[in-house]
């Protein structure tokens, strides 16, 4: 792909992940507002068009072997990936988190007020997340494969309940962009995961903690909002 201004930021980083970490780097949401385009976001983050160009140019164009090529691999193998990497991740990392923010509070809560409400946004978000994925594992993705299976072996497939898979499609991006702001907001109220001076290792281990759960989110919401649903959407139009 060539890069220009008029790029989409999220099928940029679909074509090559190694973007995400420049978008990073100027705070830009690469995931929940992939649609925009590089001078959009510039605009939006008051941050220079041409120098982002060329960082992004110079990401580019270096040679990585650890590169993973998410958008080559068919939709099937891509299901099974997110489910058991992403979906298992969160799983796992919300029944360590919620203890040691628990703990925070109790402990720093009085000095540190700002963390009572970063609990509160985790918690919503825990709990909206683990609803979330349960409707994608059994409903979204089931049709998904059921899609790549038809495509495969030239038969038709009877229309789902819930129409078209735009539908839950269109659902599943909603509420990806609900829990990108949650972070957002966390990320905020805790100077972008910066522990304050009077931190003792359990604050710092939970703040490296949350800012490692809200990277893998921004993967993991790239993998389906840049790459799987546009694929699923153009698979179905073809049946």
């Amino acid at each position: 792909m060539e890069l220009l201004k008029e790029n989409s930021i999220g099928k940029l980083v679909a074509t090559n992940y190694r973007a995400a970490s420049i978008f990073k780097k100027y705070g830009i949401d690469f995931c929940c507002q992939g649609n925009k385009t590089i001078e959009e976001a510039c605009q939006k983050k008051n941050v220079s068009t041409e120098t982002l160009l060329s960082d992004l140019k110079e990401v580019l164009e270096a040679k990585s072997k650890e590169t993973i090529d998410f958008n080559s691999w068919p939709l099937d193998l891509l299901i099974d990936y997110i489910t058991k990497k992403h979906h298992s991740y969160v799983e796992t990392k919300i029944l360590e988190i919620k203890p040691y923010l628990h703990k925070l509070c109790k402990v720093h809560g009085q000095r540190h007020p700002e963390l009572f409400e970063i609990t509160d946004q985790f918690n919503a978000s825990a709990d909206e997340l683990t609803v979330h994925m349960k409707k994608e594992e059994l409903i979204l993705f089931p049709y998904v494969k059921k899609l790549v299976k038809a495509s495969e072996e030239k038969t038709t497939l009877e229309n789902p309940h819930f129409g078209t898979v735009q539908n839950p499609i269109a659902m599943m991006m909603s509420e990806h962009e609900i829990e990108g702001e949650r972070f957002r907001k966390i990320a905020q109220l805790s100077n972008d995961y910066t522990p304050p001076e009077d931190a003792c290792n359990t604050y710092r281990v939970t703040y490296a903690m949350l800012k490692e759960f809200e990277e893998d989110l921004h993967l993991h919401i790239h993998l389906e909002n840049n790459i799987l649903f546009p694929k699923a959407l153009k698979l179905e139009n073809n049946l």
